[in-house]
């Protein structure tokens, strides 16, 4: 067994705890606290969270896409395969470190997504992108920690608070979609998103692509069209 190296490590902004980026062979991990935030070999779920959100919206011309964490890239690039020459899509990462991986380590991984003219990365919280958006995205993808319970940043929890979810809807056009990720089910969330509004539905997604590996969860929440 080929061991693990570790290529860099950066603290958390606005913690103490370490993020750290590791190669064996081919296959790369980024870890935290002795956990596995994400793994080369296992996107399956990151990338349907791009197609379980943008296959319903694609017919509409000049979408705007919100995307909360850019990992290793797959959500990004799954959702410029769908999305039109016209789409404009903006990345919110929390950690500069995995901007600054993504151009130096992992771009090659998904296609180098962050290349693409119809993308912008902002170094930020996506939180505020949200507070400051009335009606504005089309889509909005949350691949933001390990879902509604915070593992690196527990401040993340306000997205996914009752508060956190009702600036989601007032920042999503009517009609448009609120997706998270999560590694696991929670249907107290589930009643949280259709008391904030959302026509809501979890979708069990496999980590691999084969369908196999672990089960993720995947939230399809729409913004309802007022008559």
């Amino acid at each position: 067994m080929i061991p693990w190296e570790n290529i860099d490590q950066s603290k958390i902004p606005g913690s103490q705890e370490l993020i750290t980026l590791q190669r064996r062979g081919e296959e790369y991990s980024i870890r935290t606290a002795g956990t596995e935030l994400m793994n080369s070999r296992q996107h399956g779920s990151e990338d349907a969270l791009a197609t379980l959100t943008l296959d319903s919206i694609t017919q509409v011309s000049n979408i705007q896409v919100l995307v909360g964490g850019l990992g290793m890239g797959y959500t990004l690039a799954s959702a410029l395969k769908i999305s039109k020459p016209d789409a404009s899509i903006v990345v919110s990462e929390l950690i500069p470190a995995i901007v600054k991986w993504n151009k130096t380590h992992l771009g090659h991984l998904a296609g180098r997504p962050m290349d693409d003219p119809r993308v912008k990365i902002q170094i930020c919280d996506i939180a505020k992108i949200i507070s400051k958006s009335t009606a504005k995205w089309d889509a909005i993808l949350l691949d933001v920690d390990n879902g509604p319970e915070g593992l690196t940043q527990k401040a993340n929890d306000r997205l996914y608070s009752t508060v956190g979810l009702n600036k989601a809807f007032n920042a999503l056009r009517a009609g448009g979609t609120l997706a998270i990720w999560s590694c696991d089910p929670n249907p107290k969330f589930t009643l949280r998103l259709k008391q904030c509004g959302f026509i809501t539905k979890p979708h069990t997604v496999r980590a691999r692509k084969s369908q196999k590996g672990s089960k993720h969860v995947i939230w399809i929440a729409q913004k309802k069209v007022s008559i």
